[in-house]
């Protein structure tokens, strides 16, 4: 047993130093632990090859074929002029296409010996071009040769695991070295608990490293993929289900409205009914606030289905018992774009203490990071005295200086902006600890919501409040039909001309620190496209061009906070025809006179921050319309995303089409702090029933057991999980 590695153990003293450098650099993988959780993406079978015919193009592809014919060509060149220069052609074949191989020069010697035809082999390398013709310009190869004693039905029905790779190591050397640390998952200590096991019949954990590495049956993959998967939904659950229990076994103060105070003040003043939607998840929310343990509740909502509306008057609840409400939002635009709309929501009920003042009005002060010294001593003051009743601020809110008379209520918008950590900072203010109410306009599919938000309860707005206009969105290809474009710039004259207001929005600022790094980077990658579109150029050559005589400014997040607001005042108040902007305006900015709106370059956004883009225009009872410009080719993976988005106005589909899009690493990696990217066998969307199922198990397990003392394994492993948490938190603090 000696001879077998620790998990622990480090690659560098297994595999040498050379392969463990490129596994940490390229692939993360720094233990023999790690090595054995890097699991193939896929099996190739010797009898049944891949198909040459659908290979893409310049991506990096392992291949298994057989060798048809083989030639060795001469020529002149500069570097051999008398014709001494050598070139190798081989073709291969799979029976459903056929690929040609090149080597060139002294490279040419080993292939030429080895790859006669009937050969077969395995071939990695970057799918390339050549007259008209697919080739692989020399690429790494490894032979298949079945043992004397193996029949050939063994031989050819073998499955091959093929891995993740990068084009510093390829799938079969990485398999080579799995050979070397498999006997180490005998040592793999099993997280889940005998009973879940044998109850759900999954196979122990060393032998399903051992199936997923080396199969010897189709069936063999399946039982280990079902396995880890649980493996990994089950330990995030339980790390979840304690957050959730540690939550709930914490104090907090009731909070219930008094029937004559401030919101049933503010009730009585909306100028509008409550919808459906709104009123159901005001109840779950005041139903929370009542308990003596504090709310934990996401509030997920469509773009525009009011649920600032439904906020405020959970933080007028809390203010009517007598407690103060925070809220806190990721960006200076958002938190003054809150504070007026808050202010202008609530009228006199937002002078408390001045005249003018209702009779049971508060005060509503903001708190950001670039207030000058006299106002934030002042806003800090209303703060320790109780004085404001609600506040609205960045993350200066969370600072050591911020003092609380009784907080009550913390309302976090746009969730994905804020870790864990600083949840916990803001929620430590309170005397005890207070309630809390996230809130997102992404509205995210159930499991993500399981996955990603498992230790809060989830209340969904999806009805949008009666007099919002429906958006019409098209896609606009500016390289196959230009006059479209041109046809685009018309629409938002048409718009102006009706007293209406347009957004034009642009991935990048375009100001020379900006401009600078995309060059370099251009000259250092020339693949790199052209530099996304820039708001400084686009403004600059649309006043000039297109909308000339129209009054066209620019906003973007490197100006000045004051004038980043002043612009912003100028546009609500219509005295901006066109804003041209980037994703600033992306959450929360509301003016609902803007029913037009352009985004360049759109193919360079994900499909939910462009549905949350699109969500700024069509605010007020005229009809909104986005217009997705992209040069992307029609066939392109990037305009059929936008051709999914110019297709419906419903979030949850779209969060669908996202999270199949991309790696589920990136989405969930947007959440908390990163550990959601630690999923590489489960899928969030395709495995809903583990998920749900993970969660009650792990419910009932922490509720018996909150310390895991009697799953010592279970508790090694989430460790090991909240470890790569907290590194993760810190790298990107």
């Amino acid at each position: 047993m000696d001879s077998v590695p620790a998990l622990d153990e480090p690659l560098k003293k297994v595999l040498g130093p050379a392969t463990a450098k490129v596994m940490a650099e390229h692939l993360g993988l720094h233990t023999v632990g790690d090595l054995l959780h890097h699991y193939p993406r896929r099996y190739e079978e010797r009898g049944q090859l891949t198909h040459l015919a659908d290979l893409p193009m310049d991506e990096h592809v392992t291949v298994v074929a057989q060798v048809a014919d083989a030639r060795l060509h001469t020529f002149a060149s500069s570097r051999a002029p008398r014709g001494k220069g050598q070139r190798l052609e081989v073709t291969i074949t799979d029976g459903s296409g056929r690929l040609q191989l090149v080597f060139f020069g002294a490279g040419v010697h080993k292939p030429h010996k080895e790859l006669l035809p009937g050969t077969r082999a395995m071939f990695a390398g970057k799918v390339s071009v050549f007259n008209r013709r697919l080739q692989l310009a020399h690429p790494a190869y490894e032979l298949l040769r079945g043992d004397a004693e193996e029949t050939v039905e063994t031989w050819a029905g073998a499955l091959i695991p093929i891995y993740p790779a990068t084009a510093k190591l390829e799938s079969w050397k990485i398999g080579k070295a799995l050979q070397t640390v498999l006997p180490s998952a005998q040592e793999a200590a099993d997280p889940l608990p005998e009973s879940l096991r044998e109850g759900r019949g999954l196979v122990p954990l060393p032998e399903a490293l051992l199936k997923i590495h080396r199969p010897h049956t189709k069936a063999d993959i399946e039982e280990a993929r079902a396995r880890l998967k649980w493996d990994e939904a089950f330990v995030l659950q339980v790390a979840l289900a304690r957050r959730r229990y540690a939550d709930a076994q914490l104090p907090a103060v009731p909070r219930r409205p008094r029937p004559d105070g401030t919101l049933a003040a503010f009730d009585d003043r909306l100028p509008f009914t409550l919808t459906e939607g709104q009123r159901k998840v005001s109840e779950e929310i005041f139903a929370d606030l009542a308990t003596d343990h504090p709310m934990h509740r996401l509030l997920q909502g469509e773009v525009g289905s009011g649920k600032t509306l439904v906020a405020l008057r959970a933080m007028l609840a809390v203010v009517d018992a007598g407690g103060q409400a925070a809220m806190l939002a990721p960006t200076e635009v958002l938190a003054q774009q809150h504070h007026r709309s808050v202010t202008e929501m609530m009228g006199e009920l937002a002078q408390g203490g001045m005249l003018g003042g209702a009779e049971n009005a508060t005060k509503v002060v903001l708190l950001t990071g670039s207030m000058g010294a006299a106002a934030r001593r002042h806003a800090l003051l209303d703060l320790a005295t109780g004085e404001a009743g609600i506040v609205i601020g960045t993350h200066a809110l969370i600072e050591d200086k911020v003092q609380f008379h009784d907080l009550g209520l913390v309302v976090v918008d746009e969730q994905h902006r804020f870790g864990v950590e600083q949840r916990d900072a803001l929620r430590g203010k309170g005397k005890q600890p207070p309630h809390l109410l996230v809130m997102t306009a992404t509205p995210i599919p159930r499991t993500v919501a399981m996955t990603v938000f498992g230790d809060l309860e989830t209340s969904v707005l999806d009805q949008l409040p009666a007099g919002r206009s429906p958006i019409a969105s098209h896609v606009v290809p500016a390289a196959d039909k230009p006059h479209f474009l041109a046809r685009a710039w018309e629409r938002v004259r048409e718009e102006v001309e009706k007293g209406h207001q347009a957004y034009v929005v642009c991935p990048r600022i375009g100001d020379e620190e900006d401009g600078a790094k995309a060059k370099k980077k251009s000259d250092e990658d020339e693949a790199e496209k052209r530099p996304p579109l820039a708001v400084l150029d686009t403004a600059e050559q649309l006043a000039r061009g297109p909308l000339a005589g129209l009054r066209v400014e620019a906003l973007h997040g490197r100006m000045q906070p004051d004038d980043k607001d002043a612009v912003m005042r100028r546009f609500a108040a219509g005295e901006v025809d066109v804003l041209v902007a980037t994703t600033v305006i992306e959450v929360g900015v509301n003016v609902p006179n803007a029913t037009v709106m352009v985004i360049m370059d759109a193919d360079r956004f994900g499909v939910s921050q462009l549905h949350q883009l699109r969500g700024r225009v069509g605010r007020g009872s005229a009809p909104g319309l986005c217009l997705l410009v992209s040069e992307m080719p029609e066939a392109s993976a990037a305009r059929q995303r936008l051709n999914a988005v110019a297709s419906t106005l419903d979030g949850f589909e779209l969060s669908r089409i996202d999270l199949e899009q991309r790696r589920e690493g990136d989405v969930l990696g947007q959440a908390q702090s990163g550990t959601r990217s630690s999923l590489r066998m489960l899928a969030v969307i395709d495995d809903e029933e583990v998920i749900a199922e993970a969660r009650e198990e792990a419910t009932r397990i922490v509720a018996a057991d909150p310390e895991l003392e009697r799953l010592p394994a279970l508790r090694t492993a989430l460790d090991a999980l909240l470890d790569e948490e907290r590194e993760q938190y810190l790298e990107k603090g």
